[in-house]
């Protein structure tokens, strides 16, 4: 859902990070080159995208910059 330009730019830049992994892929996120050993390449595509709409939402949510590698401490 969404708007669907927006939605379009994810998928691209995806798309261009998957190539990016076909060629190179010690340089990509590890959890991305497992996602392409288990699903087809449109589905990890789509996933990672999400992914990083779901990132770019809570950053903006919470007014906070992105940190790469942040792992949220689990609430218990």
């Amino acid at each position: 859902m969404g708007d669907k330009y927006l939605r379009k730019l994810l998928i691209v830049g995806m798309t261009s990070l998957v190539r990016r992994a076909r060629y190179n892929p010690k340089t990509v996120d590890p959890r991305l080159a497992d996602l392409l050993a288990r699903k087809p390449v449109r589905v990890a595509t789509v996933a990672m995208a999400n992914k990083t709409a779901r990132i770019i939402w809570a950053v903006m949510a919470r007014g906070e910059t992105y940190r790469a590698g942040h792992r949220p401490a689990l609430a218990i």
